[in-house]
C-alpha cells in the first residue's frame, strides 16, 4: 500500500465571553460530528490566516481574534480510494459575536455555543476534546487575567 497523502489544515476553538461564563463554539458536519471550524490551508497561505479564514467560511463569523496556537492534532483516514494522513493546526480565538451561522454549502449543519462542560460532552472525537481541554485552560488564564486575578 502506497505512503498516504499528507494534508495540512488549521482551524480554531473559538471562545466568547458572557455574563454567564466562556462559551465554545462547536459546530456539526455533515456526518453528525461536533469539532470545531477548520479547513485545507491554501497554498503559501499562514496557517493562522487559514484558520481564521475557515472560521469565516463555516460559520460566517469575522471578528475573530486569533491569540495563539494550541497545538495540532493528526489523524489517518481514507477518501476516494486514498489513503489520507491530516495534519490539523489549532489556534485559540476570541469572538465578541454570537452570530454565528452554519454555511451547508460547506458542509456544516449546526453551529452551538456550549459551555465549556457541554462542550467536552458533545466533541465527538477524543483528539478534539484533548486540544478543548487546552483551549479550556488558556481561556481560564484569559478570565483570570481579565477580572485582576493573578495568572500563575
Amino acid at each position: 500500500m502506497p505512503d498516504p497523502t499528507v494534508e495540512i489544515s488549521a482551524g480554531g476553538i473559538v471562545f466568547r465571553l458572557t455574563d454567564s461564563g466562556p462559551r465554545v463554539l462547536l459546530i456539526r458536519d455533515r456526518y453528525g460530528n461536533w469539532g470545531f471550524p477548520k479547513g485545507h490551508v491554501e497554498t503559501d497561505e499562514p496557517l493562522e490566516a487559514a484558520a481564521v479564514r475557515e472560521i469565516a467560511e463555516e460559520t460566517t463569523l469575522t471578528d475573530v481574534n486569533l491569540y495563539r496556537p494550541l497545538g495540532v492534532i493528526d489523524w489517518l483516514f481514507q477518501s476516494e480510494g486514498r489513503s489520507i494522513h491530516k495534519f490539523c493546526h489549532y489556534f485559540l480565538c476570541e469572538s465578541h459575536s454570537d452570530a454565528a451561522s452554519p454555511q451547508k454549502n460547506e458542509g456544516i449543519l449546526e453551529c452551538a455555543w456550549l459551555t465549556p462542560e457541554d462542550s467536552l460532552d458533545r466533541a465527538t472525537f477524543d483528539n478534539a476534546r484533548d486540544i478543548l481541554r487546552a483551549a479550556l485552560r488558556q481561556v481560564e488564564q484569559i478570565v483570570r487575567s481579565r477580572s485582576g486575578q493573578t495568572v500563575v
